[in-house]
């Protein structure tokens, strides 16, 4: 399971991008061009001084708390989903907004471009039949409405790329960017899932690192793709992660790695594992199963043997890769070193904009 966040960056797929290591913010060479970049521990450790931090479980309570928790550093609402036309043609998509506050505050200014809040945003698009994956990522500051999010009517957005809502659900995605567009309506075929300690999900031994965690792991998704000059109507599955923080990680984590598998069976697979700067495999990585009734098992998941057990229930273990789109893909029969360890894997092989949301089969 990977999860980037890059920036903060977060994905379901994969959030490779965000876990990884160190996100850069970077032009193309220029003498004397400044050259800015942010690294995992930088925007989920470091100083708290000012914000809120998540101690305990709290009640949570919806639609309010779709939209943002300013008093925290950082947040993200991570849209992913698997799409296909009619006749099959299938498409991953990704579009995902975070805020990241600069200061506890905003400083008394009077200029209206004054903020303590800037967000970032990815769109991303995988097209399975020609192996193209198309990128972007769009930054700008809660501002004279040029990026910022609010509960109800529910929004997110930077610049023209958006989530809407009236209340919830259903909710509107739209973006676009060069070749890439996308226009989704998203509803949702389960209840909110709340992870770890009824929502709070610890990520390592020290109170406050931890966030507030929960998601709709399978969302029936309508729209458009539009590809060049080409528009494609769609139809498929997708899956929302919020989370919202202070200090999520000590300084003994780099990051985490991070999986949402929608499975065959109707129901569905959240797992992730911290990241040490020792390499060594730590106690906090956790995850959730949830039913296909939307129901999910007392006790965590856990990683050991080289699969990922969920306590009580099945276990699932990595079994094989493919290349597609310049990356290795979860698939059947052949050797497969996952993130988690050696074993098999049963799994679909169709990736998505990020490679860890799969569509996979109990074994």
């Amino acid at each position: 399971m990977s999860r980037g966040l890059g920036w903060v960056a977060v994905g379901l797929a994969l959030l490779g991008v965000l876990l990884g290591g160190v996100y850069v913010l970077s032009r193309p060479h220029q003498p004397g061009a400044i050259q800015a970049s942010l690294s995992v521990s930088q925007v989920l450790g470091g100083d708290t001084t000012g914000f809120a931090r998540a101690l305990r479980p709290r009640a949570l309570s919806f639609p309010r708390d779709h939209g943002p928790h300013p008093e925290y550093r950082t947040e993200w609402w991570y849209y992913t989903g698997n799409v296909q036309t009619a006749d099959g043609r299938h498409f991953g998509f990704q579009l995902t907004f975070f805020r990241s506050a600069l200061a506890p505050q905003v400083a008394a200014r009077e200029s209206a471009w004054a903020t303590a809040q800037v967000y970032m945003a990815h769109l991303a698009l995988t097209d399975v039949e020609t192996g193209r994956f198309y990128a972007f990522e769009r930054f700008s500051r809660a501002a004279l409405g040029l990026a910022g999010a609010q509960a109800q009517p529910f929004a997110v957005w930077v610049e023209d790329w958006s989530a809407r809502a009236q209340t919830g659900l259903p909710v509107r995605l739209r973006a676009g960017q060069g070749e890439i567009g996308l226009d989704l309506q998203l509803h949702s075929a389960k209840p909110v899932v709340l992870h770890g300690d009824r929502g709070l999900s610890q990520k390592g031994p020290e109170a406050g690192n931890a966030s507030y965690y929960y998601s709709l792991t399978r969302m029936p998704t309508r729209g458009t793709l539009r590809i060049a000059d080409e528009t494609f109507e769609v139809s498929g599955t997708s899956w929302l992660d919020r989370e919202w923080s202070t200090s999520v990680l000590g300084e003994e984590y780099r990051g985490w790695d991070w999986f949402g598998l929608q499975l065959s069976d109707g129901s569905e697979l959240m797992f992730f594992r911290l990241r040490r700067v020792d390499g060594q495999p730590d106690g906090f990585s956790s995850g959730t199963l949830v039913r296909a009734n939307g129901e999910t098992p007392t006790g965590t998941v856990h990683a050991a043997g080289g699969a990922i057990r969920p306590a009580g229930g099945s276990r699932f273990r990595p079994s094989g890769s493919r290349s597609s789109c310049g990356r290795m893909w979860p698939t059947r029969n052949c050797p497969f070193p996952s993130a988690i360890g050696r074993g098999r894997w049963r799994s679909g092989d169709r990736p998505t904009a990020n490679p860890c949301m799969a569509t996979a089969m109990l074994s």
